[in-house]
């Protein structure tokens, strides 16, 4: 008897080290299983292309997108005891739903010299490959290991795994990914290979990401296994935490919500104390400093007020609440007198670009654009009533403006050779110093947590 008991406990052991290493992933509360059972429902098939193409479609063409792509996923694709399994060939596998701000992990087995990978957004891609010598492509950065955001510029942040993580063939290796507008943080198997990195948009360079898109499981040449395919899509509060937080990794490692407070950024100094109005010029009668400590522009009034001090190269990190049609503007290297859009750098604006009335704007007033000189992307604003986080970065004449954690200009304003004016109207769009402020435009815009840091 007291050898059964042994044999038996003995075996339960075994199963335990048998049972998947990522079990523990189904207790986490907000996670929704995107495999339920032995069936693909809730996925279709789509390869390498661009997530615009076929999202801006009509439903119904979609739907028979969808449809006519199954038949390649039933050809190469199937799963086994809640294992998902392909052979090396056909289409990626697709959520059938898009997916904006999330938290997802995957657990992954592949074999040797197999090329793999997963879109985000529809966007390749976190690498999987072949870490080992003889998987013949340490020249194009296998030697580095899986996890890097592989179509990255070279050299950019995220294209190269911060460690080698990978573990050998045949054992099951776990990614968690948290994606927060365009920055993506990646563990994998608890290591961190990616902290915050933008992912860049492989079908246009300059345009930033889509807002939303599918989850796709990139096939490329050799069978790989999947499990516990697990997603949580994050709220609009906890996205904005870990963005002020400088990201994923230093976010979930706080200890307290408070140890993420804005004003501990390095480098940053707060420049609007939330009480007066002490380190600013200007009209400053026509602002107002809330019971919330916010910077408001009062109903009907306006003008541009602006720091005591000037700035060469800078990066300036703010919120923002929009009124519905709300309108405001940063002023960018102001001399301290005139209109900042000419006489400034410039001013980037501060627009609600959703307003009926603001519909026939040229492309170069919306929000985050170099107002008359150049566009920034659009749909990554919230609902006005929201608060927004953006970050402007200054160097020379090149100006990036970071909007809720996607990009969405990105130019050198010394090359633009066509503007909404005459080019001599804008003055100042060459200058390489001046103040930082706020310009009015008698709408109750608000601001907070304003923080500035010199680059030079």
């Amino acid at each position: 008897m007291t050898r059964l008991v042994s044999t038996l406990s003995l075996l339960l052991f075994l199963s335990l080290l048998a049972a998947p290493a990522a079990a523990d992933h189904h207790k986490k509360k907000g996670f929704t299983n995107l495999v339920q059972g032995n069936t693909l429902k809730g996925w279709w098939g789509q390869g390498t292309k661009n997530p615009v193409s076929y999202l801006s479609l009509p439903a119904d063409k979609l739907a028979e997108m969808k449809k006519k792509s199954l038949d390649n996923i039933k050809q190469h694709w199937k799963v086994e005891d809640g294992v998902v399994i392909n052979d090396g060939k056909g289409l990626y596998l697709t959520t059938d739903k898009n997916y904006g701000d999330f938290e997802f992990l995957i657990d992954y087995k592949t074999v040797a010299k197999a090329d793999s990978g997963i879109y985000l957004r529809g966007v390749p891609q976190v690498q999987i490959w072949d870490y080992t010598k003889e998987g013949g492509k340490w020249k194009i950065g296998a030697d580095k290991g899986s996890g890097g955001l592989w179509n990255n510029s070279k050299g950019a942040p995220g294209k190269d795994p911060l460690v080698l993580a990978d573990k050998p063939f045949g054992q099951w290796n776990r990614f968690r990914i948290v994606m927060t507008g365009s920055h993506v943080t990646i563990w994998l198997n608890d290591k961190l290979v990616v902290d915050h990195a933008v992912l860049e948009n492989y079908f246009d360079r300059k345009g930033g990401l889509p807002a939303k898109g599918p989850i796709q499981l990139q096939t490329h040449g050799g069978e790989i296994s999947w499990r516990n395919i697990l997603i949580r899509e994050i709220g609009k509060e906890e996205s904005a935490n870990i963005l002020r937080a400088g990201g994923a990794a230093k976010f979930f490692g706080k200890k307290s919500s408070a140890d993420a407070n804005p004003s501990n950024d390095e480098g940053y100094t707060t420049i609007f104390n939330g009480k007066d109005f002490a380190g600013w010029k200007g009209p400053t009668q026509n602002y107002e400093v809330t019971a919330e400590g916010t910077l408001k522009c009062k109903k009907g009034k306006g003008g541009t007020i602006y720091t005591v001090d000037t700035f060469d190269d800078f990066s300036v990190r703010f919120e923002f609440k929009l009124p519905p049609g709300g309108n405001n503007g940063l002023a960018i290297r102001y001399p301290g007198s005139g209109d900042t859009a000419y006489a400034g750098m410039c001013e980037l604006q501060v627009l609600d670009n959703t307003a009926k009335k603001y519909a026939k704007l040229d492309p170069r007033q919306y929000h985050g654009s170099v107002y008359g000189q150049w566009p920034a992307k659009r749909g990554h604003l919230k609902k006005p009533g929201e608060w927004n986080q953006q970050e402007v970065t200054v160097k020379g004449h090149h100006i990036k403006v970071t909007l809720n954690g996607t990009v969405i200009l990105d130019k050198d304003i010394s090359t633009i050779k066509e503007f909404m004016a005459k080019p001599e109207k804008f003055k100042g769009r060459l200058r390489t110093s001046g103040h930082f402020g706020f310009a009015g435009h008698s709408d109750p815009v608000e601001f907070r947590n304003v923080r500035i840091k010199r680059l030079k």
